[in-house]
């Protein structure tokens, strides 16, 4: 394996928990897992060189950290604003 798959690998790796979570039935807790693989990926993209990042560059530097920003901080948003049944 190449190094610079490895935090595309990692975050996928969250990410993949986060949805075993809320296919477990534990959506809070899968929704939160998920968030935080994408703010993972964020700080990633803005740390590593496009050739570290591997499948993490897809645009620019900033759309992408900007855009894995938003998501994961709205993805834990609707996880916390959503009230339990």
């Amino acid at each position: 394996m190449r190094v610079r798959e490895t935090p595309s690998l990692a975050v996928l790796v969250i990410v993949g928990a986060g949805l075993a979570a809320a296919a477990g039935g534990h959506w809070r807790v899968g929704a939160g897992v998920v968030g935080l693989g994408l703010l993972l990926a964020a700080g990633l993209r803005l740390s590593l060189t496009p050739r570290h990042a591997g499948w993490l560059v897809v645009r620019s530097r900033a759309f992408d950290a900007a855009l894995l920003l938003v998501l994961g901080f709205s993805v834990i948003a609707l996880a916390v604003t959503i009230p339990q049944p």
